[in-house]
């Protein structure tokens, strides 16, 4: 395979550039990211397509990866309670090392290829399952040995690379290959790699969310009112579905602590 991720940049003596140069030439670069994720578009349809399938039988969606690319999937499982109303437990991100590796690099964890197996065993993970792995590289042991596992488990497996012909995608039944290229500076997957990594994953989870009905029209309305903000957006969601006043709407909100539910409870 050929890791266009560690290839030379395109840009060099970085320091001698003025910041406005630098600027210019990270964001010349980043416009390049969607258009690579365009084209992997039919293999994102088919990720999500069975990764819904899969939730509404009851399965949940593992992530699992390494560095940024272990971030990025505890982002996204982390964002999916408040935002979809989903249990913690339905959508988890897992990464090498262990939550203490979110902050701080753990070294050489990303090398042990059995340790995700460990890690996902703790949440019994099983054929009802989806387990997508995240590593722009594609090359990662931790993410490829979990994958091979989970195959081995009758388990539905996909993965986010940024190589072309990885091992990774190899493992997965249902790879997502976004070829970003050469970074801006040279081998760090954190720039487009990660982005394009992000804009997947929101791609991915927001896809399969609206498919197994934790969306209505374009609205939110199984999100948590964790704070004033999303109760105030609730209640302007009620208000327009009911015709209510805000007072109104605001209190029947409070008492059913959805949006779905509160609604319901005036059409029902």
């Amino acid at each position: 395979m050929e890791t266009t991720t560690e290839k030379e940049s395109r840009y060099n003596n970085l320091e001698q550039m003025t910041v406005l140069e630098i600027l210019e030439n990270i964001n010349k670069e980043d416009q390049t990211v969607p258009l690579a994720v365009a084209k992997a578009l039919p293999q994102i349809e088919k990720l999500a397509t069975v990764t819904a399938v899969k939730m509404k039988d009851g399965g949940r969606l593992f992530y699992i990866g390494a560095g940024t690319s272990g971030r990025l999937g505890v982002v996204d499982a982390s964002e999916c309670p408040p935002t979809f109303g989903v249990p913690f437990d339905e959508v988890v991100g897992i990464i090498a090392g262990g939550d203490f590796a979110i902050r701080k690099a753990v070294e050489f964890a990303e090398d042990d290829a059995n340790q995700a197996w460990i890690d996902l065993a703790v949440y019994n993970i099983n054929e009802k399952d989806v387990l997508v792995g995240i590593a722009a590289s594609g090359t990662t042991p931790y993410v490829i040995g979990g994958l091979k596992k989970a195959n081995e488990n009758n388990i539905v497996t996909g993965c986010i690379v940024c190589n072309a012909g990885s091992p990774l995608a190899a493992a997965a039944k249902y790879p997502v290959e976004v070829v970003t290229g050469p970074e801006f500076l040279t081998g760090s997957t954190r720039m487009k790699a990660g982005t394009a990594q992000k804009l997947v994953l929101n791609m991915l989870s927001t896809c399969v969310m609206i498919q197994i009905g934790k969306v209505k029209g374009n609205k939110m309305v199984d999100m948590q009112l964790t704070n004033n903000k999303l109760v105030e957006r609730g209640t302007r969601m009620v208000m327009n579905e009911t015709g209510l006043d805000e007072k109104t709407a605001g209190t029947l909100l409070k008492k059913h602590g959805s949006v779905r539910k509160a609604v319901e409870s005036i059409k029902n």
